[in-house]
C-alpha cells in the first residue's frame, strides 16, 4: 500500500464489525490457503513432471513466471486501494500458483526429506515470531530500515550471483543473512496487522483487501523464509 501504516492521522473512525482477533485469523486463514495453492501446484508440477518438461521446452519460463510474480505483487502494492476484493482475491491466489511452479523446481533439487523438515522447521519458527509480533508491546516500525536494507542486499546478491557463479562460495552466509531478514519481517508484518485493521476498521470493503494485503506479505515471509532454510540446511540431489 501507498501509505505508512503505522500513522493513523487520516485513517477511519472505528466501527462495529471483525474485532482484531477475528481479523487476525482471516489474514492467517488468507495466507495458509495461498500456502496450500502453492504447495498443491508444486507437488502436482513435481509429481506429472510438468516442471521438468517445462523447464527443457519453453526458454527462460523460469525467469516468465518470476516476471509474472513481480508485476502481480507491485499491482497489488500500488492499485488495492482502487481494485474490487474479488479482483485482489484472484490476484493472490494466481500470484500463490505461479510461486507453486517455481517452488517445484526446489522439489526436483532437494530430497524430499530435506524439504519435509524445512517446511516443519519454517512452520515453527514462523509461528513463534508471529506470535512474538502479535503480542509484543515494542514499537516494530523501527526495524523496517534495517530489514529493507537487508532485503536489498538479498536481492542484489541474487542478482549477481546469476552473472557470478563464483559468489556461490557465501551462498551460507547469505542464506543465514536470508533466515534472519525474513525472520524479522514475519514479527514486523505481524504487528502491522493491527495496523491496518485500526487504520480501516469503519471501511469493510478496504479491511477486506488489507487483510488480503498482509496475507501476501505473510505469504512471502513463509516462503522465502522456507527457501532459505532449505538452501542452508536441505540435502541436494546428485
Amino acid at each position: 500500500m501507498s501509505y505508512n501504516p503505522y500513522d493513523f492521522n487520516n485513517g477511519y473512525q472505528a466501527s462495529q464489525g471483525d474485532t482484531l482477533g477475528q481479523y487476525t485469523a482471516k489474514t492467517f486463514l488468507w495466507m495458509v490457503l495461498g500456502l496450500l495453492v502453492t504447495f498443491g501446484v508444486a507437488v502436482g508440477c513435481w509429481l506429472t513432471d510438468a516442471t521438468l518438461y517445462a523447464v527443457y521446452y519453453i526458454p527462460y519460463v523460469h525467469l516468465i513466471v518470476l516476471i509474472a510474480t513481480v508485476v502481480i505483487s507491485f499491482t497489488m502494492v500500488r492499485r488495492l486501494e482502487k481494485m474490487a476484493v474479488g479482483t485482489a482475491i484472484g490476484l493472490f491466489v494466481l500470484f500463490s500458483a505461479l510461486f507453486g511452479f517455481t517452488l517445484s523446481i526446489y522439489l526436483l533439487a532437494f530430497h524430499v526429506t530435506s524439504v519435509v523438515l524445512c517446511f516443519l522447521l519454517t512452520a515453527v519458527y514462523f509461528g513463534a515470531l508471529a506470535a512474538y509480533g502479535y503480542f509484543t508491546k515494542r514499537d516494530l516500525s523501527n526495524l523496517r530500515t534495517i530489514l529493507f536494507s537487508g532485503l536489498i542486499f538479498l536481492i542484489i546478491f541474487g542478482l549477481l550471483s546469476m552473472f557470478i557463479p563464483a559468489l556461490d562460495v557465501f551462498d551460507r552466509v547469505v542464506c543465514m543473512i536470508g533466515i534472519a531478514v525474513f525472520l524479522g519481517y514475519t514479527a514486523y508484518d505481524t504487528q502491522k496487522i493491527k495496523a491496518f485493521y485500526n487504520y480501516y476498521s469503519a471501511s469493510p470493503d478496504m479491511l477486506a483487501k488489507a487483510s488480503i494485503f498482509s496475507a501476501l506479505q505473510l505469504y512471502l515471509d513463509f516462503i522465502n523464509l522456507f527457501l532459505y532454510l532449505l538452501r542452508f540446511l536441505g540435502n541436494r540431489k546428485n
